[in-house]
């Protein structure tokens, strides 16, 4: 007779696709009343909150692309799988309400593994009061591939979107920049670097937090016409906002909040902080724009949020250019993280 393999070893083939289910629905909170069929059948049934529209998002990590075992841990990877997602509903100005888990294993993937990841998930969603209600299992020849699909509700005239700015727009940034390049970086360098580690880099790059609340408060009190998440770079947000508004913008090099961390270590090796600030994804920061006769709004707006840094960092311009202004003069504002680029 085989024996029954240790909890610690033991597989998700050893435990099964119907165990595995199992599994995670028990490890998931009672579904809330709008929930009218939640994990465990073909699909899930949601009664919609009346007089709001719903926001649906979709993102992936994929195991060696967006995380790697060396440096993040399963509970890591399952904190991000989500954060990603909430991060694209904050910038819709929507709040998050239901999320679908689509998992791709490998076979020998240890269950314990995968228990770290939900565990990370649903705390996650519990501080944002979003229930997990569905999903999907499948075997993986490959990689690990958590797949994760978000959605949120707003009322019709508080949606955001990338293509509302308009000329003399100031465009604001939440948080610090740079972080979550640096900590992978940092990590990637090896423990020779172990002197100078930027500690909170690290966390921003394993742990990133979606600015949620910004968002919410931004679409609740009209205080954005356009708003996008920065999961690939300040410069590409900046063009995608341009692009679908019409319009183009002027960056400030000497306003970017970098992250401290971020510049001494970049600074130490002699390289750009600013550039990092500006191609460098995974920060999952909002930047919107605004009028300046919202600062009303805004001052508001910043109460709701505590301490979260805002800052203005530019200004939305009526010709189709996109500059950064640094060192008393101008120049092309360098290109974002872009998939196949």
């Amino acid at each position: 007779m085989e024996r029954p393999s240790e909890p610690s070893r033991q597989t998700v083939a050893d435990l099964g696709e119907h165990a595995l289910i199992a599994r995670i629905e028990a490890a998931a909170p009672p579904a809330p009343p709008a929930v009218v069929v939640g994990i465990g059948d073909d699909a899930a049934v949601v009664e919609p909150e009346r007089g709001r529209l719903t926001v649906a998002t979709t993102d992936a990590l994929i195991e060696g692309i967006h995380f790697e075992r060396a440096f993040c841990s399963p509970a890591d990877a399952g904190h991000k799988a989500l954060a990603v997602n909430l991060s694209d509903l904050a910038a819709m100005g929507a709040m998050p309400c239901h999320a679908l888990l689509s998992l791709a294993l490998p076979a020998a993937c240890p269950v314990c593994d995968v228990d770290a990841m939900l565990q990370s998930l649903l705390a996650l969603a519990a501080r944002h009061r979003t229930a997990l209600i569905g999903g999907n299992i499948a075997a993986s020849p490959g990689p690990l591939v958590i797949g994760m699909t978000a959605i949120g509700n707003v009322a019709r005239r508080r949606v955001l979107t990338r293509g509302g700015a308009r000329p003399g727009d100031i465009l604001y940034v939440s948080g610090r920049l740079g972080g979550a390049a640096v900590g992978l970086a940092s990590l990637r360098a090896g423990p020779h670097r172990a002197a100078r580690e930027p500690d909170d880099c690290r966390l921003r790059y394993r742990r990133p937090e979606p600015r949620v609340r910004l968002g919410v408060a931004l679409g609740r009190n009209r205080a954005a016409h356009a708003c996008i998440d920065l999961s690939d770079g300040l410069a590409d947000a900046v063009r995608q906002i341009a692009a679908a508004s019409g319009a183009g913008a002027r960056i400030e090099a000497d306003a970017l909040p970098i992250h401290p961390e971020a510049r001494a270590w970049l600074d130490a090796d002699g390289l750009d902080p600013v550039a990092t600030a500006l191609q460098s994804g995974e920060d999952y920061e909002l930047a919107f724009t605004a009028p300046p006769a919202f600062r009303g709004r805004l001052r508001h707006v910043r109460r709701l949020v505590g301490d979260l840094p805002v800052t203005p960092v530019g200004i939305i311009t009526r010709e189709q250019e996109i500059r950064l202004h640094r060192n008393g003069r101008e120049e092309p504002l360098p290109g974002g993280f872009e998939h196949f680029g």
